[in-house]
Formats: C-alpha cells, structure tokens, sequence
C-alpha cells in the first residue's frame, strides 16, 4: 500500500488525512499531519510553502505503516514514541502512562508552593510517586531551578524512561530515580509530594476508551476494586516523609473528590485546595498535615 501515497509533501498530507478519515480515526487531519511531519522530517511552513517538496520513499513506507498502525487503534504519540507536557517534549516506553494535559493541573496547582519553599529555603525537594515518564517532576524541576526531585516508580522500565527524559531535558542533574513500591525504599523528607496514582475501579478497566485499555500500562490504570487503593496507601504513609509545612497533591477521578479528601482527612490531613482541569472537574487535590 506504501505506492498508494505520494511523493510530494502536499497531496501526501492529504492522502494520510484521507486515509485516517476513512477510517473513522477521530481527528485525522491532526494525527495525520503529526505522523508525516515526524517521518519525513519536515514541518507545517514547508507543506504550505513548498507543497511539492519531495519525501523520499523510505519515509513514505514509514509513513504507511504509521497510518496502519493508527488505523489499528494504536496512539498517534504511541507511534511517534513521544508526547509533549507542560512544554516538554517526553519519551514515552511501554511501561509508561501517556501524560495528558489534565495532568498539568498537578502542575500548576502545586507550583506556586514549589516556588515560594525554593525561594525560602533554597531548595524544594519533591518527591514524585508513580513518577511514569517523570511528568510532574520533570515540568517542576523546569520551572523552579532550585527544586531537585525523585521519581519513584515499581516499573523499572518506567524509570528508564524518566531518567532518559531528565537527560535529554538537561534536568539530570537535580532528578535521580527509585524503583520503589510506593514509599518501601523511600528515605528522607520531602516538601512536596506529588502523584497521579491509578485511579480507575479494577471493574471498570474493560470499560475504558481503546486507545487507554490497550495500550497504557494496566498497572498505571488499576486502583484497586473500588479505584482507592493507591489514596489510602499514600495518605497512610506520607507523613513520615513529609516536612512540617509540607504539602501532598494529588490528581484523583472526576468523581472521587469526597472520597479521597475522606480519606486524606481521617489520616490527619487537612485539605489546603481543590484545581479544577480543562472540562472543569475537579482533577487534583492538595492537603497538609493537620497542626496539632
């Protein structure tokens, strides 16, 4: 099928549309366009400028087995092996979960306090539970330069990934990581914790969009039978990690606000925020510990 799509920039970028389009790919002139610009090495200004360029016919078979592969079901940034957050360009890995832009409502919530505790004291140590791709700390660590961060992951694969993505950042130097099942191997104090645990009901997994079921890592997905698992462990256990104006935040499910700050309550915290994210729901959570 590589033949089928031309040679020259321009009708290439409208084949592939056409193509994504026939087969019912939600937004194929987006993925479409993120596919041949990343095969062929070329950009928007050069398909509207020089719609003729050429691509040579090694990008248009990788090309072709992009779209199948689209067309499959497969993520559009699964295929390139990257997607952007909070401005950064992140290497994505079968073991990590896809950053979403819902995500960098962890971000922003938090970043006011990382901000004011590095300008304080010199320095803010983060501590990032299920760190994936190093998403949180990553966009933390690049918008606070006295902020230093480690990523805990049970994935060591996962690890992998957020330590080769705090290279290629230039972030390596205040990032290290710990495979760690939540805080087991976890020593220190930090002044902010943060996390996006899984959330979703084990019951509910099957349930979800194609493109998350299949191709996100089950572990980063599964919160336990009734999603609250990953809330209870972190809400037990943090404290001994924290220091004393420290602040935990963390992004929950559209429907679990009450929930988790129940849950964050009775072990002794008090909720200290609420952001919402891009639809408007709450999406993350911030506590501190309860002042005797």
């Amino acid at each position: 099928m590589a033949d089928s799509l031309p040679g020259t920039l321009g009708p290439l970028l409208k084949a592939a549309q056409a193509r994504l389009a026939a087969a019912a790919v939600a937004d194929p002139a987006l993925d479409a366009r993120l596919i041949v610009e990343h095969l062929s090495g070329t950009t928007r200004t050069q398909a509207i400028a020089d719609p003729e360029c050429k691509v040579d016919a090694g990008a248009i078979a990788a090309i072709d087995a992009a779209l199948r592969r689209r067309i499959a079901g497969e993520p559009v940034h699964r295929i390139l092996g990257h997607r952007e957050f909070y401005g950064l360009r992140l290497s994505l890995s079968p073991e990590t979960l896809e950053p979403r832009p819902d995500t960098e409502t962890l971000v922003e919530a938090v970043l006011p306090f990382v901000k004011a505790t590095a300008a304080r004291q010199g320095e803010c140590r983060i501590l990032d539970l299920g760190t994936g791709t190093g998403a949180i700390a990553l966009a933390l660590l690049s918008a606070v330069a006295a902020a230093i961060a480690t990523g805990v992951d049970i994935s060591q694969g996962a690890l992998a990934t957020a330590m080769r993505n705090a290279r290629e950042l230039g972030l390596a130097d205040r990032f290290q990581v710990l495979k760690s099942d939540w805080f087991e191997k976890v020593s220190g104090r930090y002044h902010v914790i943060v996390a996006n645990p899984p959330y979703i009901a084990s019951i509910d997994i099957e349930n979800l969009q194609d493109e998350v079921r299949d191709f996100d890592p089950r572990q980063a997905l599964d919160g336990g039978v009734d999603g609250l698992s990953p809330y209870r462990i972190i809400a037990a256990k943090a404290a001994g990690f924290l220091e004393a104006e420290g602040r935990i935040a963390v992004e929950i499910g559209h429907t679990q606000r009450k929930e988790v700050t129940d849950i964050f309550c009775a072990a002794g915290y008090t909720p200290a925020g609420v952001f919402r994210d891009l639809g408007g729901n709450g999406r993350v959570l911030i506590f501190e510990l309860t002042k005797p």
